[in-house]
């Protein structure tokens, strides 16, 4: 597996191009809180802990958030501060996410042969089989801090400078701080991400994404209840309810809860430079174009013009398109279908367009 493509598939594809994805917020230690006492450990002996542990049976809380500065809310209607989720697995591949919104939630079931999707808004089912021991990851298990982390510091940790910087509470557990910090030649707008580990079982409890200029985090993804110990196994068991439509999926199908085909696989993106100043760039296919046009025109909209309001309009070498800024990464799209993604500034996202044709 390519750790930094699937790491960026993570990161970029859920900051940039979903303009959402990680951003999740775990509740800090309380205001004047000592942090805890904890055992010395080397920057380097913390990341091969974070790296090698397995995620243990398990039950907790994830609280979603963003502080992108984006112009447009990014986060479902109806979230309110955040987007919560309850997540369970028993330490064996089998898992269950569920999202809650105001009126309807989503539930993600990973049986250890099947993964199951079940949407109550409109009672959709979409099954997805896949056999015994070869479990397939929804798109919505990126809400895992654990995953997320873990991921990201196999990426980027040759490209940085590790430490770790003490200590501190998350969800009411003792945790080591482990930082990340851009080596001096890298061109990203990121700061550090920093991981916050838990000391007992090793797992990542909250993953921050600090951006240049900024003093708060850009997003955060964190646990603000994290419970390691067996779990029921009904819980990991699926049957369609009465009246559902169920949709059935080929094993390594992309499946969204709405049936939509994955961006990021659409893009089919090629991988242009190193570390953390990784860009992907790829072609949105016609139909995609298509679809979102004949979407927006139904609401009464048109997709350049909704562009318009929240990008800014560029042209270069590439030809002419719009540029999507956030605190932590740009997205250049073109008006010929291309797309250029990263935690860079927007010159570094026109110079990987012109190393791919």
């Amino acid at each position: 597996m390519n750790t930094k493509r699937t790491a960026l598939t993570v990161g970029v594809a859920g900051t940039v191009a979903g303009l959402a994805g990680l951003a999740l917020l775990a509740t800090p230690a309380g205001a004047g809180e000592a942090p805890p006492a904890l055992p010395p450990i080397s920057a380097q002996e913390l990341v091969q802990s974070v790296l090698s542990t397995q995620i243990p049976a398990m039950s907790g809380a994830v609280r979603v958030e963003e502080n992108l500065g984006l112009p447009l809310p990014i986060l479902p209607s109806g979230a309110g501060d955040g987007v919560a989720a309850r997540v369970y697995t028993d330490g064996t591949g089998r898992g269950r996410i569920q999202l809650a919104g105001r009126m309807s939630e989503k539930t993600i079931i990973e049986d250890g042969s099947t993964l199951w999707l079940w949407d109550s808004a409109d009672r959709s089912v979409r099954k997805v089989e896949h056999g015994a021991g070869a479990s397939q990851k929804a798109p919505e298990q990126l809400a895992d801090p654990a995953s997320a982390a873990q991921q990201l510091v196999s990426a980027m940790q040759k490209d940085s400078t590790v430490t770790v910087d003490g200590t501190a509470r998350v969800a009411e557990r003792p945790v080591y701080q482990l930082v990340l910090t851009p080596k001096p030649t890298e061109k990203t707008l990121l700061r550090e991400v920093r991981v916050a580990v838990d000391s007992e079982t090793r797992v990542p409890l909250r993953l921050e994404v600090l951006a240049n200029g900024q003093a708060d985090p850009a997003v955060r993804i964190g646990f603000t209840e994290f419970s390691p110990g067996p779990q029921d196994p009904g819980l990991f068991r699926f049957t369609p309810p009465p009246g559902a439509e169920v949709t059935e999926h080929k094993p390594g199908e992309a499946v969204d809860p709405k049936g939509a085909r994955d961006l990021l696989a659409q893009l089919n993106p090629q991988v242009v430079g190193e570390g953390w100043d990784i860009v992907l760039v790829g072609k949105v296919p016609a139909n995609l174009a298509s679809a979102a046009q004949e979407q927006t025109r139904a609401r009464g909209m048109d997709v350049r013009n909704l562009l318009s309001q929240f990008a800014k309009p560029v042209s270069g070498p590439f030809g002419t398109g719009w540029v999507v800024s956030t605190k932590v990464g740009t997205a250049l799209f073109t008006v010929d279908g291309r797309a250029a993604i990263g935690f860079v500034p927007e010159q570094v996202l026109i110079d990987a367009l012109g190393q791919v044709r």
